[in-house]
């Protein structure tokens, strides 16, 4: 019998940079209607990190690990072919792409729907990711 592949991270990368300069220019440019992230939008309020957000990672069974995308490690963006924002599963050795764009962006900023769509896909893949402590 085939072992279950089992999630050993999540890893979600935003389409923003991390540097101070880029914070500020995502802030300001979201408030203009210029930037946009959906990721951000589901972990971020207007100043900081949301509560929701919180309290969902303090609930999954593997950590998730965000990154901008110009602070990602080489191998996280190569996993995702530079496309942002998105959700990579980290599963043994190899990084696959759970969540793109556009998923991301139908959730509409809600973590609830984020913990179904990520449940949802690793279910379509094959992956154990058991989110219900």
């Amino acid at each position: 019998m085939t072992e279950p592949l089992r999630v050993s991270e999540l890893i979600g990368v935003y389409d923003a940079d991390g540097s101070v300069v880029g914070e500020i220019r995502y802030w300001v440019g979201a408030r203009l209607g210029r930037s946009h992230c959906s990721l951000c939008d589901i972990t971020h309020g207007t100043f900081r990190e949301r509560s929701e957000w919180r309290a969902f990672r303090e609930l999954l069974p593997v950590e998730f690990t965000t990154w901008h995308r110009d602070d990602a490690p080489a191998g996280v963006i190569g996993a995702c072919g530079a496309n942002f924002p998105v959700v990579l599963a980290r599963v043994d050795a190899e990084i696959m792409v759970l969540l793109d764009e556009t998923a991301l962006e139908g959730l509409g900023g809600d973590v609830d729907q984020l913990a179904v769509a990520i449940a949802d896909r690793c279910a379509e893949l094959g992956l154990v990711l058991d989110l219900a402590r």
